[in-house]
C-alpha cells in the first residue's frame, strides 16, 4: 500500500486508540434519538470519527443554491462555521449559474455516531453534497416527496472505473469553488473523479491538493472543514500528504490492492468517544 492510503488508515486506528481511556461508550441510538441540539456556545469536541457537538444549529432545507436532502434522517445539523460554509457554497453556486446543489448528510443534532451509514460526520464538520442533480430535476426546485426519496447521481462507473454520462465539466468548476473556501481542510472524491481533475488544465492548481481519493464517492463528494476556533477539543484530521496528489498515490488507486476488499477500512464497531460527550446526551 502507498504511503498515503496506509497513514489514512493507521491514523484511524491511532485515533481509536487515543480517545479509549476515560471515554464515553454511548450506542449510536442514543446519538440518533436526540432531536435537538444542545444550548450553550458552538464546540467541535474529539473527532469527526469519534466525537460529538455542542451548541449545533440547523441548516434550512432549502436556501440560496442547495436544497437538503432526506430531511427526515434529522442530520442537517452542524457547527455554525459548517452551515455558513453550506450556505456561502450555495450562494456561489447560484451566482455562478451552477445547478442547485443537492445537500446530504450533515450531524444529527448533538453529533455522535449513527445507528446505519456513516463512521464519520460525528463531529458538526463534514457534509456530503452531490457533483450533480438528476436532468428530471436540473432546472427546478425539488417536491416534498423528491426530497425524500432522491439519491445522488453517480458520475463514476464503480465496474469501469470511467466517468457516466452525468459528468460534466461544470462538475470541476463546483469542485474548485467547494474546495477553494478557507474553511475546508478537504474533499473526499473517487479516484476516477481526481484522476479526470489530474489531466486536465487544472493540475498543479494549490486547491487541488485538498480532493483526496477515497473509497465510496461515485456519487457525492464530501467536504471536512478545519477545527473551527473557540473548540479546544476539536481533535484534527492528520494532514494530507504533500503536494498535488496527482503522482504515484493516486495511481495507487487504480491497482488491484486497492481493490482488495480487506484494504478498505471497515465501518466496524463505533469508536469510544471522549468522555465531555456524554455530558451531551444528559
Amino acid at each position: 500500500m502507498s504511503s498515503a492510503p496506509r497513514a489514512a488508515v493507521t491514523f484511524g486506528l491511532l485515533l481509536a486508540a487515543s480517545f479509549s481511556l476515560g471515554a464515553d461508550r454511548t450506542t449510536p441510538d442514543r446519538w440518533s434519538e436526540q432531536r435537538h441540539p444542545t444550548p450553550g456556545p458552538a464546540r467541535v469536541i474529539g473527532s469527526t470519527s469519534a466525537g460529538c457537538v455542542q451548541g449545533a444549529v440547523a441548516l434550512p432545507l432549502a436556501g440560496d443554491g442547495y436544497e437538503v436532502l432526506h430531511p427526515s434522517r434529522n442530520r442537517y445539523y452542524g457547527h455554525p462555521a459548517l452551515v455558513d460554509y453550506v450556505q456561502r457554497l450555495g450562494a456561489a453556486v447560484a451566482r455562478r449559474g451552477l445547478p442547485a446543489l443537492l445537500v446530504g448528510d450533515l450531524s444529527q443534532p448533538r453529533g455522535g455516531p449513527t445507528p446505519t451509514g456513516h463512521a464519520s460526520h460525528q463531529s458538526g464538520l463534514d457534509v456530503d453534497l452531490g457533483y450533480t442533480r438528476p436532468p428530471a430535476v436540473l432546472g427546478r426546485p425539488l417536491d416534498p416527496l423528491e426530497r425524500e426519496r432522491l439519491d445522488f447521481v453517480p458520475v463514476v462507473d464503480l465496474a469501469t472505473r470511467t466517468l457516466t454520462a452525468a459528468w460534466q465539466p461544470r462538475i470541476a468548476e463546483l469542485l474548485e469553488l467547494a474546495a477553494t473556501d478557507p474553511a475546508v481542510d478537504r474533499l473526499f472524491v473517487s479516484p476516477v473523479v481526481k484522476r479526470e481533475l489530474c489531466t486536465s488544465e487544472r493540475r498543479g492548481a494549490p486547491w487541488l491538493a485538498r480532493l483526496r481519493p477515497w473509497w465510496g464517492h461515485h456519487d457525492h463528494f464530501h467536504v471536512r472543514l478545519r477545527c473551527p476556533d473557540g473548540s479546544p477539543d476539536c481533535r484534527p484530521p492528520e494532514p494530507p500528504p504533500p503536494g498535488d496528489g496527482c503522482g504515484s498515490a493516486l495511481a495507487w488507486w487504480f491497482s488491484d490492492e486497492a481493490s482488495a476488499p480487506a484494504v478498505r477500512p471497515a465501518q466496524g464497531r463505533p469508536q469510544a468517544l471522549p468522555a465531555r460527550c456524554a455530558r451531551l446526551l444528559q
